[in-house]
């Protein structure tokens, strides 16, 4: 651990990553440009985060390269004190199907997530934090004008150099799976109702997973609780 203040290594990166498509490729990508890549989950009481951390694992695993450090290191930051009794830390009222977008918000999350990261990556001497935000992301705390904002802020507040980088905030979520078709996309995660550790295959999620792989014309090897209808699916 170095002591706040001192200079960060440039070959370092944080990789928060949630066990989704979007942060497993982004952290196969991360291998290619740096020396170390340490992955980092935060775990904040919500609904899925068993069956997350379980593929998030197996994905991690996966990944042959000698500079992912292990194990994935997981921080806490419990939400459950201030979201009360919202759908994402019940389960129940989850947004389906074909909801709008911000019917999965989660308020405020990546003020959280990055905070707590930060602080993590300072006392290691990790000099930069990689997430995966999409061009789609329409959240307030979504934004490159966000992102940059807030690193100068956590910059100021660690007295040193922090970088927030977000690479794939011009991407949509088919570029990304084009992007890691040859990796085991199946071990990613990205549902927001599962049952046990499976998609459900009828949330909000699941449907912007198998949209995107359908757009790009890639298999699907994800095994789904309950696959949406045909008409549902392609419509």
């Amino acid at each position: 651990m170095v002591e706040m203040g001192a200079p960060l290594r440039p070959d370092t990166v944080c990789a928060l990553t949630s066990g989704g498509l979007d942060s497993g490729v982004l952290l196969h990508e991360l291998t290619k440009q740096y020396g170390e890549v340490q992955p980092v989950y935060v775990r904040c009481g919500l609904f899925w985060e068993a069956a997350e951390q379980y593929w998030l694992r197996r994905f991690v695993k996966q990944l042959k390269t000698p500079n992912v450090l292990r194990p994935l290191k997981i921080l806490s930051m419990d939400l459950r004190e201030i979201y009360g009794d919202h759908w994402s830390l019940t389960g129940q009222n989850v947004p389906p199907y074909d909801s709008d977008d911000f019917e999965v918000y989660l308020p405020g999350r990546n003020i959280i997530l990055l905070a707590k990261t930060a602080v993590f990556s300072v006392l290691h001497g990790i000099s930069t934090i990689a997430m995966a935000p999409l061009h789609a992301n329409p959240f307030p705390d979504g934004t490159p004008r966000f992102f940059h904002r807030l690193q100068e802020v956590l910059s100021e507040g660690m007295a040193t150099q922090l970088s927030v980088s977000v690479p794939f905030r011009q991407l949509s979520k088919a570029e990304v799976i084009s992007r890691g078709r040859d990796l085991p996309l199946e071990l990613t995660f990205s549902c927001i109702s599962p049952k046990g550790r499976l998609h459900c295959g009828q949330c909000s999620k699941c449907a912007e997973r198998i949209k995107a792989f359908r757009d790009v014309g890639i298999q699907d090897r994800t095994v789904y609780h309950q696959a949406p209808e045909p008409a549902t699916q392609y419509g």
